[in-house]
């Protein structure tokens, strides 16, 4: 599903509210999310899931065209842990 897909399905079940403004709330609840994790906050909702970041240490990786050893960054990443409601629905 993309963005597009999701606005488009809840227009169909808000039918009062415009496209564009859906679009616009779409936009504005991905970006907060967005800036939550930049600041290092964990994102939770609830029966879905929550988003929290992890931390990757730097290490020694490979190449593997050349084979060649090199080192890698430390870095962020985001983790999502599905919610229970989220894992019974998709597992019916």
């Amino acid at each position: 599903m993309t963005r597009d897909d999701l606005v488009r399905c809840l227009v169909d079940k808000q039918q009062n509210i415009s496209y564009k403004t859906m679009t616009n709330a779409v936009k504005h609840l991905f970006e907060a999310m967005i800036l939550g994790l930049s600041k290092g906050q964990r994102i939770e909702v609830r029966g879905f899931g929550s988003f929290a970041l992890r931390y990757r240490p730097p290490r020694l990786a490979r190449n593997p065209k050349t084979g060649m050893q090199l080192q890698t960054a430390c870095k962020y990443a985001v983790h999502f842990k599905p919610g229970k409601e989220l894992k019974e629905r998709v597992n019916k």
